[in-house]
């Protein structure tokens, strides 16, 4: 079995007696495949169970969720997994239909006319043509033209290039969009002929316990005061009324980062989780790096509700306030 034939192997299974077979000599189930996918990935089982599901059934997916809850993640580990390729776009505005398809090289089209060996593809068509994942990032800030060439795609699995030809999609070939329900600047309503072609997913983001353990595989700091803090300081900022969205995960690794670093600067050495536990009384060093770091690593990733009168600095020192000094055992760790 090829490595391009791996995914089509698992919708195959999925529809039939579950085993992926490799030469005759051995078979995969999907099960194992989720076992070796899931290997990647911190928690999000309940999530890779559907997603996986849901593009080895052969469908294409709409993720929905916030930033920063894994869904890049996901899909990495799951082509990765398959030894298949993701192509990535970001949706916007100047995502247009011929830069989703691809060109012809202008140079040569002047030197020989046009030609299918010189046309450049784009990457629809080279997930079509490989057999991979065409991940549309923000896809409801995609224009309503591109949507409609990437429901063609998904419908016919193969499309038509001018002066190239049909091309059509290997059996892997999957369309993969999310978007951020919380953001409608800029973005527009996906029709229901969009959401009728998509298996939709909603993630969310993940407890406590899992972000804890993201940060330390993404930061390798070892102050598990500090990531106890990080943490419970990022989640902290998607339950106040005044802010509308809240950090991602990626914050808090970015917290802990900065008061790594910060502390070394300061020649200030950081807790671990059992000096002092709930963290009331910690050393004033401590606490003012963690704050400065709150700062840096925070304020330009929450957005404040357009009726706050306050600043994301201010906002930021009273959930340092709150976490250190009116409610610690809050960031206890456990």
């Amino acid at each position: 079995m090829t490595r391009n034939d791996n995914l089509a192997a698992v919708a195959d299974a999925a529809a039939g007696d579950g085993a992926v077979r490799a030469s005759g000599e051995s078979s995969t189930t999907v099960r194992e495949m989720r076992d070796r996918v899931a290997a990647a990935v911190v928690g999000r089982e309940h999530e890779l169970d559907m997603l996986l599901a849901a593009v080895a059934a052969g469908r294409d997916v709409l993720l929905e969720g916030p930033p920063g809850t894994s869904k890049t993640t996901l899909l990495h580990a799951i082509t990765d997994a398959w030894g298949i390729p993701l192509q990535f776009v970001e949706g916007n505005a100047d995502l247009t239909p011929s830069r989703l398809i691809g060109h012809h090289n202008p140079a040569r089209v002047l030197r020989e006319d046009y030609s299918p060996d010189n046309f450049v593809a784009g990457p629809l068509i080279e997930a079509m043509r490989s057999g991979g994942f065409l991940y549309v990032e923000e896809f409801n800030r995609t224009p309503e033209d591109t949507v409609n060439t990437l429901l063609t795609a998904m419908a016919e699995r193969r499309i038509a290039v001018p002066r190239v030809g049909i091309v059509a999609a290997r059996p892997t070939f999957r369309v993969v969009a999310s978007m951020n329900p919380y953001d409608n600047v800029g973005t527009t309503r996906l029709s229901t002929s969009v959401y009728d072609r998509l298996c939709r997913i909603a993630i969310g983001y993940q407890d406590d316990a899992a972000e804890r353990a993201i940060v330390v595989r993404r930061t390798g700091i070892d102050s598990d005061r500090a990531i106890a803090d990080a943490v419970a300081l990022t989640r902290a900022t998607r339950e106040r009324e005044d802010i509308w969205q809240g950090s991602s995960v990626r914050g808090a690794i970015d917290l802990v980062l900065l008061i790594n670093q910060l502390a070394a600067i300061r020649d200030v050495v950081l807790p671990q989780a059992d000096s002092v536990s709930p963290p009331r009384g910690l050393p004033e060093s401590y606490t003012s790096i963690v704050l400065d770091a709150m700062h840096v690593a925070l304020s330009g990733r929450i957005h404040l509700d357009e009726t706050v009168d306050a600043t994301p600095e201010s906002v930021l020192h009273e959930i340092w306030q709150d976490h250190f000094l009116l409610e610690p055992a809050a960031a206890e760790p456990g």
